[in-house]
């Protein structure tokens, strides 16, 4: 069965972006594009790729999945397909169809529809974010990777919005890198 991966950056109290949904505060040295580029070149935007010469083929997944407010910034430029290397799946209430036949817009229940597609064949999923599609996706994440940076926020959009729910994981690794960013890799913990 395919995992569903939680790959996001996160200030230390737990945010993943501004209130208003900006993440320009977070870290973006050499090191961290280049410890993308090495274990999860697929999480890097197609533009991005191609401005590192990346152009292997997917190594860990071939699918992502965003929210709207993960979704709209790449609109916003102009881009219509940010990871054209990958299946892209959008979930939106709220956004008119999409126009680029690379990009999929779903209007369901998040959480049903990620379990049929982790049963379907092919790579694991990445969940790109945002916070609130994170929340009600949580009970069927495999693995967290969390780019955890060096900055407390005070606020902002959250890890996960769920109230308060507690889900448990297990730490698996932690790499320090050295703009003082730490990735750290759990797996769900089962009871």
């Amino acid at each position: 069965m395919r995992k569903l991966v939680y790959f996001v950056a996160s200030t230390i109290d737990g945010f993943i972006a501004a209130p208003d949904g900006s993440w320009d505060f977070l870290v973006l040295e050499d090191d961290i594009p280049a410890y993308m580029r090495e274990h999860y070149p697929e999480t890097l935007p197609t533009l991005g790729r191609a401005a590192m010469g990346v152009d292997e083929p997917n190594k860990v997944f071939d699918t992502v999945l965003m929210g709207r407010g993960t979704y709209e910034p790449a609109l916003q430029a102009g881009i219509t397909s940010p990871y054209a290397h990958l299946h892209q799946i959008v979930f939106s209430r709220s956004l008119p169809a999409s126009t680029d036949p690379e990009v999929r817009f779903v209007a369901e229940e998040p959480l049903p529809f990620v379990e049929k597609l982790k049963q379907q064949p092919g790579r694991d999923i990445w969940l790109a974010g945002g916070g609130d599609l994170a929340g009600q996706l949580l009970p069927a994440v495999d693995e967290l990777i969390v780019k955890l940076n060096p900055t407390v926020a005070g606020s902002g959009i959250p890890l996960a919005a769920t109230g308060f729910r507690p889900h448990r994981f297990a730490l698996t690794a932690a790499t320090p890198l050295p703009s003082g960013v730490v990735v750290l890799h759990y797996r769900t913990r089962t009871p």
